[in-house]
């Protein structure tokens, strides 16, 4: 599938624009991962543009949240690689625990947009051209800062060889990549 016929699966599931906007800083980060980690860009893009096509459906339960999207994903003949990888990104509601690098990378890579994202919004220009990535490493350390970013996610970065400055520098620059779209 190409990149505008999964936007395009992806908006028929997900209304929800801020929603749409996670999704696409996802990808731009899933890019720059697999750039930096030897992975397939292609890819790895698709399955941070479509790793959340169900939160929706499953009314943001987690113990629902991928079971859906691994339907869908197959029903619209995604790899079965990335099918895996965004139902590892939610591996709890499987029962599993997370031991691949690409499903390390998009649990990581998409928890931390929501960070970075929320950074950019205490800005006084809510831009991420401002955010400096000793403000996001910083905010890692303050549980009650995006309260509902799980840090831990965000820290298996380090299980993928790189360390947490520098995962926060490469998912930064990318996103700022995609920041009209994504309206920051």
């Amino acid at each position: 599938m190409d990149r505008n016929k999964a936007l395009e699966l992806l908006r028929q599931h997900v209304k929800n624009e801020n929603l749409v906007k996670h999704c696409l800083a996802s990808e731009a980060v899933m890019r720059a991962l697999a750039a930096r980690l030897g992975g397939d860009a292609e890819l790895w893009g698709l399955t941070g543009l479509l790793h959340d096509i169900d939160v929706e459906l499953t009314a943001g339960d987690p113990m629902r949240h991928t079971h859906e999207a691994a339907r869908i994903l197959a029903e619209n003949g995604l790899p079965a690689e990335l099918v895996e990888a965004v139902k590892m990104h939610n591996a709890a509601a499987h029962g599993r625990t997370r031991s691949e690098l690409f499903h390390k990378a998009l649990a990581a890579g998409e928890t931390i947009t929501g960070l970075i994202t929320a950074t950019a919004l205490v800005y006084p220009d809510k831009k991420l051209s401002s955010v400096k990535v000793s403000s996001v490493v910083k905010r890692m350390g303050d549980k009650r800062f995006a309260a509902s970013v799980d840090r831990d996610a965000i820290r298996e970065c380090e299980q993928t060889g790189i360390p947490l400055p520098e995962f926060a520098g490469l998912c930064l620059e990318a996103m700022r990549g995609v920041a009209a779209d994504l309206g920051l």
